[in-house]
């Protein structure tokens, strides 16, 4: 029973395994066939779109054709109408040429017609010139005899006349150039440094090698010198100054050559004198501190000078050399002042020049810092400041301008130049610095003695506190052209043997006087 129902089973399952595959085949013809009949159509409908292109294709080509044919001709006939114009045009030129042939062959006939009148001229003027010269050699043997000259010692003598009136008007002209220019010059000096003096405004302050501390009572002086003198003689130690201690009612005198001592010695002076307690201990911690505060107040002068004069940042070490200026005197006018001063004047004249003002100002208020440094540094306060100056960074042009100030080095710059000007306009002016007796009268006589140390002077007078020489000349010896002479050689040796603020004027005076007797 088993066994039929397995043979049962597998014969139904043959049975479907066939009908499966029979139907799955029925489906696949059909769509074979189905695809076959897309594609057929699909054929057709391409053949019929590459006719349609085609005859398309073939119909755009005919009327390409069509169109190049035309155009073809089109430009053939241009072409014909261009070379048409260009044979008349070519025709043309050719009997503009025959013509100019013509015209030229006309024209070298008349040339040659010319030619031949000209030499014919030519010879002549060559017996004219012929004639002239003979006739000329005759009027000079005539002259020759006549004047018992050779006719180059005529030559030579109306030389030497002409060249005698050409020396002497060429020495007015000279002179009349030279005294427009100075004229011109002098004036827009003038007007420069006139200006820059207006615009500056400093207070004249006289220093001395001294300074006076006030005491509230006589009693104090007790104190201060200490029992057996040890308080004055610590001070003395500590500061480095001569503590002087008169009959001066309630006050004591402080002496010292270095002004910052100096300066240090008053202010501790008057800490002590303020506090009571004076003692060496206490006389050495007061001198310290002082020291030390005087150092901040060092820099702090150095920078409001600075922002006074309107410069921007400079190098802390050429501020403290600049607020050292304070403490330092020349010639009785103090050095901080004077370099303000100068630093204006410098800005006012650069302005009018068109020159950069900073670095005018900047060469100005550093100009003189050597002043500020220690004696530790050798050579003059000009050469030793353009160093520093240098060291921290200052231009080159401002270097130089330091250096050059007392013309110690040539001027490489206007800045030079105007710093020597500033310099001495603002040590010249009336009560900026003492000058001794000696020296003014040791001035005057060696301006009168280069000026007498010339041919032909008669008198020489300084006059005007020895800012003016006038120069008298013998007439007989010195001519009115060569007062000029004079008067540039005279200023010229002054300047190289003499050193003194601003400048002096040389005037030379020529005088012809002729005296007679009535009778």
């Amino acid at each position: 029973m088993n066994s039929i129902i397995i043979v049962l089973y597998v014969v139904i399952s043959a049975v479907f395994l066939a009908a499966g595959y029979f139907l799955q085949k029925f489906k696949t013809d059909k769509k074979i066939q189905t695809a076959e009949t897309k594609a057929e159509k699909l054929i057709r409908s391409a053949q019929a779109k590459s006719k349609e292109i085609e005859e398309k294709t073939r119909e755009k080509l005919e009327q390409l054709k069509r169109a190049q044919k035309k155009e073809f001709i089109e430009e053939t006939r241009a072409q014909k109408r261009h070379l048409d114009r260009w044979e008349k045009e070519l025709e043309r030129k050719d009997e503009e040429q025959k013509k100019t042939s013509s015209f030229l062959s006309q024209k070298e006939k008349n040339l040659m017609s010319r030619e031949k009148a000209v030499q014919e001229q030519k010879e002549e003027i060559m017996l004219k010139r012929k004639k002239y010269t003979d006739l000329v050699e005759i009027t000079n043997k005539r002259l020759e005899t006549i004047s018992r000259l050779t006719k180059d010692e005529a030559q030579k003598i109306i030389l030497e006349e002409v060249k005698k009136e050409s020396e002497n008007k060429a020495i007015q002209i000279e002179n009349e150039i030279i005294s427009e220019a100075n004229k011109k010059a002098k004036r827009t000096a003038q007007k420069i440094i006139t200006e820059a003096i207006q615009r500056c405004a400093i207070d004249n302050v006289s220093e001395s090698t001294v300074s006076v501390v006030s005491l509230p009572s006589e009693s104090m002086k007790g104190r201060i010198i200490g029992r057996e003198g040890r308080n004055i003689r610590a001070f003395e130690k500590a500061t480095g100054i001569e503590v002087i201690i008169d009959d001066t009612p309630e006050a004591v005198t402080l002496s010292c050559f270095d002004p910052i001592k100096r300066e240090i010695a008053k202010v501790s002076l008057e800490k002590l004198v303020k506090d009571g307690r004076i003692h060496p201990a206490r006389i050495e911690e007061i001198v310290e501190k002082t020291k030390k505060e005087l150092e901040d107040r060092i820099l702090e002068i150095g920078e409001a000078t600075i922002f006074e004069v309107g410069l921007s940042k400079i190098n802390d070490d050429l501020v403290k050399m600049i607020g050292k200026l304070k403490f330092r005197s020349s010639y009785g006018q103090n050095v901080l002042q004077h370099s303000k001063e100068v630093s204006y004047l410098m800005g006012a004249m650069a302005g009018e020049l068109g020159l950069d003002i900073e670095t005018a100002k900047r060469a100005g208020i550093l100009h003189d810092i050597g002043k500020g440094m220690s004696q530790d540094y050798s050579g003059s306060h000009a050469d030793i400041g353009a160093s520093a100056a240098r060291k921290y960074g200052e231009s080159p042009v401002i270097v130089n301008a330091i250096a050059a100030h007392h013309e110690e080095v040539e001027p490489e710059s206007p800045f030079a130049v105007l710093l020597q000007a500033a310099d001495a306009i603002s040590g010249a002016r009336p009560g900026a610095r003492k000058e001794t007796l000696e020296a003014y009268i040791r001035r005057v006589e060696e301006l009168e003695k280069i000026a007498s140390s010339f041919n032909g002077i008669k008198k020489v007078y300084s006059i005007q506190a020895g800012r003016e020489v006038r120069v008298i000349v013998q007439p007989e010896i010195i001519s009115d052209n060569g007062t000029r002479e004079i008067a540039t050689k005279v200023a010229k040796k002054i300047e190289e043997n003499l050193s003194y603020p601003g400048e002096i004027k040389v005037t030379v005076i020529r005088e012809t006087r002729a005296v007679d007797h009535a009778q």
